[in-house]
């Protein structure tokens, strides 16, 4: 019989193996708009057939952003498609899905929420094993002369890998 020890032990290489990240969806307007100063990950409380839209591939986060209510963290206008199979018990797109956080984690979001600039926006849906997450980015706004200087440096660095490519 094995030892809790091993038992853990056991447990957490089965979950590494697992821990092959599979990406739904990514939010590359986030990036854009915002400066992300922090990830966090969370789980999403879904339905049977978000999942497997999910597993399709069928979501958008374009335009969704994370609510803190009543020490509940929400994810709001997050588009899953209906399932392609599914009948008429089938999700609605654009239902409020519930994230699985710590209530410390949760606690000290709200404080960082509070201060000016700041806020919550889901950066992407993927699988890690066979839970679905989200990550979760606190971000304060870009004024619209910072993306013009973020533009500049994305193009300065494609321009200096082409040469240095060509050479």
């Amino acid at each position: 019989m094995k030892s809790w020890l091993e038992y853990q032990a056991s447990k957490s290489e089965r979950l590494m193996l697992k821990s092959n990240m599979q990406i739904v969806c990514q939010n590359k307007k986030a990036f854009h708009d915002y400066a992300v100063e922090e990830t966090i990950e969370a789980g999403i409380n879904l339905l049977g057939t978000e999942v497997k839209s999910l597993r399709e591939g069928k979501a958008n986060l374009k335009d969704s952003h994370v609510i803190i209510k009543d020490s509940e963290a929400f994810l709001l206008n997050c588009h899953i498609s209906p399932y392609s199979h599914g009948n008429i018990m089938n999700h609605e797109p654009l239902r409020t899905r519930k994230l699985l956080l710590h209530k410390k984690e949760i606690e000290r979001l709200r404080g960082r929420i509070l201060q000016k600039g700041f806020a919550l926006v889901p950066l992407k849906i993927y699988f890690k094993g066979s839970y679905a997450k989200v990550e979760i980015g606190l971000a304060k706004g870009k004024k619209l002369y910072e993306k013009r200087d973020s533009i500049k440096e994305k193009e300065a660095k494609r321009t200096i890998e082409r040469v240095m490519k060509n050479r």
